[in-house]
């Protein structure tokens, strides 16, 4: 099992392809497995690197709190490890966070930036979803939760059913989280739910240097299209592609228009 020591955290990793190194950050609670419908076509092109955030999956928990710097530092760390010195990044979700923050930290290390279905992080700048956070367990004006008091099996369902429109999709995902989502994996999701709550990009967007694509479903019902569309805004030259019944999960139900747009833009001159 592929593991790199980084930042004092055992991270789980794998590398398939070859080319110029393309990161995937997967989103919040989400690990390495998140891309399978993007790596078949993604390797023919690049060496992607894939893994399991600090705390996700098969890497390893810390025992102090972190913030997004530190979810940064662990890309770049290992990138280090691997003898990567540039990459493209691409980050989802909570993953479009850490993607922003090792932009911004680690200018040299980034050949382009991909956000897909990310936000702005501070000062409430977009609307969150009620029913999401709901669904989380939190209480109104809250912003601390306790996960051991979840039921983990209605949450996932809920957060499973906003993330695909597709019934097929809904239901099959919906299934699979009954045997690989555990109550113990919402401890890792605590720890970065805390990391949100304390974040702030706002001001600093604008240090952002590669040329980046901002990409999202329009029908988002986790993360709202507008938090796209306020992102592109902020980030000098972004192209911002806003696709048409996309939901969060767009990557795996549209898989081919997804791919097509982010190939696109990596590839070209």
């Amino acid at each position: 099992m592929p593991q790199a020591n980084v930042n004092g955290v055992r991270l789980y990793y794998k590398t398939q392809g070859q080319g110029e190194a393309l990161v995937m950050i997967p989103g919040m609670g989400s690990g390495h497995e998140s891309w399978f419908r993007q790596l078949p076509a993604f390797k023919k092109h690049f060496k992607v690197i894939t893994f399991d955030p600090r705390g996700i999956g098969r890497s390893e928990r810390p025992q102090q709190p972190y913030g997004f710097k530190a979810l940064a530092d662990d890309v770049v760390g290992l990138m280090d490890y691997l003898g990567v010195r540039k990459a493209h990044i691409l980050g989802q979700s909570l993953g479009g966070l850490v993607a922003q923050e090792v932009a911004i930290d680690y200018p040299e290390r980034v050949l382009r930036l991909v956000l897909v279905s990310s936000t702005v992080a501070g000062d409430n700048v977009n609307p969150t979803n009620p029913e999401l956070m709901e669904a989380l367990g939190y209480a109104e004006g809250a912003t601390e939760v306790d996960f051991s008091k979840l039921d983990t099996r209605k949450t996932m369902n809920t957060v499973i059913g906003m993330s695909f429109d597709k019934p097929l999709y809904r239901k099959a995902m919906q299934f699979l989280s009954r045997f690989f989502v555990k109550p113990e994996m919402f401890d890792g999701l605590s720890d970065q739910l805390r990391a949100i709550a304390g974040h702030n990009t706002i001001d600093r967007l604008h240090l952002i240097q590669a040329r980046t694509l901002v990409i999202t479903g329009a029908e988002d019902r986790i993360v709202f299209p507008q938090a796209s569309e306020s992102l592109a805004a902020r980030i000098a030259g972004a192209k911002l592609v806003m696709v048409q019944g996309g939901s969060h999960g767009f990557n795996v139900e549209m898989t081919p228009r997804f791919n097509r747009e982010v190939l696109e833009f990596l590839r070209a001159a």
